[in-house]
């Protein structure tokens, strides 16, 4: 082989695996969890730093949960249905509402007239219609997925934030005071359930009752868990029982149901897998074993081979 093509291909080969290693390490560092939260608090707190480095995560920390949330929720019930379904992502406003009705009408329209112009009238219809349709679920399905995800986020954190709920309460802080310290608290770890938790007290310095504040993030959340601890604090109040010894034992039991899901997640890892070894890793290994052999095959009974007698 000349000496030439080999350099050529060792140059080729050293600096694609040069640039892939680059690239995976700038892709990794962003998204490492330290990165990451910093960028949530810097977003949240609106602070604009040139090095993140330089900045503590104390002091990022502070300056984020001191920031004053002068905005007050409505009440689940007197939202509409979309609104709710915004709530459930944890979007409040009406310009996320107002950009959901705008990309409801413009996404249709976008993915149709490319397809008729393009491929003509009568062979775009079909895929035209198919875009189209595809265009106008594309704004629920991204909502769904906020609200699955941030409702996982919520179900969590929350075993956490009763145990950070007792130690407050143990410590003497009134129930309030104790929320208001997980939120600030949870704010890097869980910011859904942290923002969850200042609505329920800025709801009760606005001059709600405590049980109907709590009702309201059941009703915005719609996690389960959420609704059974609402259901418990209610029975708490009701019959003046001990809200610390309660919320430790509903403590233990959500510990237990999040060590059970992140079980059930892991058992399905071997079905899940299924896939991407029948259509990604099979099709290269039966190469790898099977295509010296086939091409072998292929000299011997092709022409002018041994078998074939030379013809």
């Amino acid at each position: 082989m000349d000496i030439t093509l080999v350099l050529t291909l060792t140059a080729v080969f050293a600096c694609v695996a040069l640039m892939s290693g680059s690239a995976t390490y700038l892709v990794m560092q962003s998204s490492s969890p330290a990165h990451r939260r910093v960028r949530q608090l810097l977003r949240g707190s609106g602070l604009k730093v040139a090095a993140v480095g330089d900045q503590s995560l104390a002091g990022v920390q502070s300056a984020a949960v001191t920031k004053v949330t002068t905005f007050i929720p409505k009440s689940p019930k007197d939202m509409s249905r979309l609104q709710r379904r915004f709530a459930f992502a944890g979007l409040h406003g009406s310009a996320y509402l107002v950009g959901y009705l705008i990309a409801e009408v413009i996404l249709p329209v976008i993915a149709f007239v490319p397809a008729v112009i393009f491929l003509g009238w009568t062979k775009g219809l079909v895929f035209g219609l198919m875009g189209a349709i595809v265009g106008y679920l594309t704004p629920r399905l991204v909502l769904d997925l906020a609200v699955k995800r941030r409702q996982k986020e919520i179900e969590n954190g929350l075993p956490d934030a009763l145990d950070l709920l007792i130690v407050s309460i143990e410590a003497g802080l009134a129930i309030d005071q104790a929320v208001l310290r997980c939120a600030e608290q949870l704010h890097i770890a869980y910011p859904a359930l942290a923002q969850e938790l200042r609505y329920v007290n800025v709801e009760c310095r606005a001059g709600k009752p405590r049980i109907e504040a709590f009702k309201n993030f059941a009703a915005r959340t719609k996690v389960d868990d959420v609704r059974a601890l609402v259901a418990m604090l209610v029975q708490t109040d009701r019959f003046g029982t001990s809200i610390a010894q309660a919320l430790r034992t509903y403590a233990q039991v959500s510990r237990t149901k999040r060590k059970q899901r992140a079980e059930e997640r892991a058992a399905k890892i071997g079905v899940k897998m299924v896939f991407p070894l029948v259509f990604c890793l099979f099709p290269a290994l039966y190469v790898v074993t099977l295509g010296a052999a086939v091409i072998k095959f292929v000299h011997a009974f092709g022409s002018g081979g041994s078998i074939s007698g030379g013809f």
